[in-house]
């Protein structure tokens, strides 16, 4: 049996993918019962955080295992096997104790050295135990990961190199400046009850905030977070819960937002937060371009100006046949293709055309513009017959990856002033809590999990990660030796079991030839008789057990069983011994 893991994270796949692929409690329990059910997995546990979804299996098979392992996740899901697996990596034994000894240290973190996957790790092995789906390998595997993960944190300054996804989140709301400066006095709303949104409350509670309203689904978890707060003794903050009806009517109270809920739609859309902001959004620069709510001609509500540009919370419009809006914020800096389509929740068809209308149009436009012949918001047409080369890579393209990259950039040009934000949205759930069109909006700042992972790219690792993956290579080593130690543990006990029995045969065979020997002289007798066996079997059975133990050493089982002509039942007995004993030692980590 092998250790094999498929999965996908934000190193492996875009935030569009992943939160489709998120997986709610429920969603988990039936994969791992599906899993186990499975022909070529015998054990299996499911690690599920904010930013990668792996499943964990002992199977028989490399190819059947991985071919299993991904129909699952595509059905569980809800994505496409097609489309889910360009995104999918695989690790298969050594590889696969390296990945997770890695993830539980924080080097595969989004934001390097956080410390929450531990307890994620527990979680995941505590469901699986629950379920027993977890057996000797992946009981054993976890387990060891904790410790890993405990040991790199309390030898090493990993710490450091990195902070919690919380923090580092509040530090982009805060655009890298002092967070406690910058949360002093503020009113926050954190929206969830749930481990990250606790951790979220307690951060900003130690931040400054003057208050915190928690809502949740659940009231009872919300009072009981309040309390808590409440109750700190570093901290005094006021506390107070609500359930989640009130949520807008909150918004339009809040400073600083902070969403992390299980919900598999969108607890704030662009409209309900365009309203919270409605009234108290500082005017727009005169000369900005840019309409408030409530402008001179202007209707009011969040449709008309809140989003840069006037377009639309969902930025969708017809014109020219193209499936979004350009004409308002094409000319915009730092105007993104892609950026437009994610909002627009496109279709990789409509990408297609969408990509190939807006490079063809601002080709065009950039030659008019070039002659001085422009007029503000104009574009070319199509000509399919001067595009088809670039519309077929294009099309090349969306059937890899499913998405169209940015193809250029307009020219950098000046910026409207926009007003300061007044509300700050941290969304750190997966899928997302929040609608992604709310970055449009004026005076809102959203950071949510796929700008988070843009900002954290770049981080420079530190000397200790350096430490850190020394201590990971090490302990895969020492792990993979003790597994391929136990794995020879149960033939060395079926030869020593053979062993013991032919002297206990022959002793009752001397019994019968000498009827009158004494207990005395029989005791001696079949002493002597085990001492002989025993140091025949001593140093074979030592050194079997040293060779297995380095890599390659699998073989050497097979050895022993065919050179003593072992039982391969009794083997197996052997093992389902052993592991009968060890389950019934073995509790949650």
């Amino acid at each position: 049996m092998s250790l094999l893991v498929v999965g996908l994270s934000h190193r492996s796949a875009p935030v569009s993918v992943l939160e489709r692929a998120a997986l709610n409690a429920d969603e988990q329990v039936k994969l791992l019962q599906d899993t186990v059910a499975a022909e070529p997995a015998t054990e299996a546990a499911v690690l599920a955080t904010c930013n990668r979804i792996e499943l964990y299996a002992d199977v028989d098979k490399f190819h059947a295992g991985v071919a299993e392992l991904s129909t699952l996740l595509a059905q569980h899901s809800g994505v496409g096997l097609e489309e889910l697996t360009p995104y999918l990596y695989v690790h298969y034994e050594d590889r696969a104790v390296h990945h997770l000894f890695s993830v539980a240290c924080g080097l595969d973190s989004m934001v390097v050295g956080e410390g929450q996957i531990l307890g994620q790790i527990k979680d995941s092995l505590a469901r699986a135990q629950e379920l027993h789906s977890a057996g000797r390998l992946l009981n054993d595997l976890f387990q060891q990961a904790l410790r890993v993960g405990k040991r790199a944190h309390s030898e090493t300054g990993i710490d450091r190199a990195g902070q919690s996804l919380v923090t580092f989140g509040l530090e982009q709301l805060a655009r890298g400046g002092d967070v406690q400066q910058w949360a002093r006095g503020k009113k926050a709303l954190v929206i969830g009850a749930g481990s990250m949104s606790s951790l979220a409350a307690a951060t900003l509670a130690r931040a400054g905030v003057a208050e915190i309203v928690v809502a949740n689904r659940t009231f009872d978890r919300a009072e009981r977070l309040a309390q808590i707060l409440m109750e700190g003794d570093d901290t005094d903050v006021a506390a107070r819960a609500v359930p989640m009806e009130s949520v807008p009517a909150e918004l339009t109270r809040a400073d600083v937002t902070v969403s992390c809920t299980g919900a598999t739609g969108l607890v704030l859309t662009a409209e309900s937060v365009a309203w919270a902001v409605e009234g108290r959004t500082p005017a727009p620069a005169a000369g900005s371009g840019e309409d408030g709510p409530g402008a001179p001609g202007g209707e009011s509500g969040p449709a008309a100006g809140a989003l840069r540009g006037g377009a639309s919370g969902t930025s969708l419009g017809s014109e020219d046949g193209c499936p979004l809006e350009l004409s308002a914020v094409q000319g915009t800096a730092g105007f993104s293709v892609l950026g437009e389509a994610a909002v627009a929740g496109m279709a990789a068809a409509d990408l297609e055309q969408h990509a190939a209308w807006v490079d063809n149009g601002t080709a065009g436009g950039d030659r008019r513009a070039a002659a001085g012949t422009a007029r503000p918001g104009q574009t070319g047409t199509l000509d399919p017959a001067a595009d088809t080369d670039a519309i077929a890579a294009l099309a090349a393209t969306v059937a890899t990856v499913g998405r169209i990259p940015e193809r250029r950039r307009p020219e950098p040009v000046e910026e409207p002033q926009r007003p300061e934000p007044v509300l700050f949205l941290l969304d750190l759930a997966m899928p997302r809590d929040i609608d992604a069109a709310v970055h449009r909006l004026a005076g809102v700042r959203l950071v949510d999990i796929e700008s988070l992972a843009d900002a954290s790219a770049g981080a420079p690792m530190a000397a200790d990660v350096d430490q850190v993956r020394r201590i990971v290579s090490d302990e895969v080593a020492a792990f993979g030796a003790a597994l391929r130690a136990a794995h020879i543990t149960p033939t060395v006990v079926a030869l020593r079991t053979m062993a013991a029995d032919v002297v206990a045969g022959e002793i009752a065979r001397l019994d019968g030839r000498l009827p009158g020997l004494d207990d005395k002289h029989r005791a001696e007798i079949t002493q002597t008789v085990r001492r002989v066996v025993d140091k025949l079997l001593h140093a074979p059975t030592v050194r079997v057990k040293q060779l297995a133990a380095e890599p390659g050493g699998a073989g050497y089982a097979d050895a022993l069983r065919t050179l003593f002509d072992l039982d391969p039942e009794t083997v197996a007995a052997v093992s389902r011994a052993e592991d009968s004993t060890t389950e019934k030692d073995r509790g949650p980590a």
